[in-house]
């Protein structure tokens, strides 16, 4: 079994989200931070999700970070597999799972994030009052600088982050 490398977001809570259906890693430099590699360095290669990995198989397949939360009364498990993160450390992807849990964000997200949802959903309330609702099939891209309010009942996405200072 391989294991996948865990990050913690900025804000302290691990409302992980979602990643891109299609790597196309070579043509954006993911897999090393260039098109081509050095001479002599290991070929980088794309992450392959296949569809039973994406429907939640990569639960099974790898070993996923399991942690179960608690804040404001709230309990909830989430399951995180984290398939792919750029030399630069700067962007990564995964597949996230998680329970019903309703939190106030109330500073800024801190990462520009794209998610798309394979299952359950999301409503993201602005802190104008304006909501967007996910469901499966859509897709959400929240910038670093929103606040607000999530509230789910659960959800399977995949997640694609890009952070302005490398993971540690």
């Amino acid at each position: 079994m391989a294991r996948w490398h865990a990050r913690t977001r900025p804000n302290g809570l691990r409302l992980a989200i979602a990643l891109c259906t299609t790597f196309a890693l070579s043509s954006s430099g993911c897999g090393t931070g260039e098109s081509t590699p050095a001479p002599g360095s290991p070929a980088a290669h794309p992450v392959k999700l296949s569809g039973a990995q994406i429907a939640g198989g990569v639960f099974e397949d790898f070993d996923a970070l399991v942690e179960t939360h608690e804040w404001e009364g709230q309990s909830w498990t989430t399951e995180d597999v984290e398939a792919f993160v750029s030399s630069d450390r700067k962007f990564d992807a995964g597949i996230f799972r998680s329970g019903a849990v309703r939190a106030e964000i109330d500073e800024a997200y801190g990462v520009d994030e794209f998610m798309y949802f394979i299952e359950g959903g999301v409503t993201l309330t602005s802190t104008d009052g304006t909501q967007t609702t996910i469901q499966a099939g859509d897709a959400v891209m929240i910038p670093r600088e929103w606040r607000g309010v999530w509230d789910t009942d659960g959800y399977l996405k995949i997640y694609v982050i890009h952070y302005q200072t490398p993971l540690e």
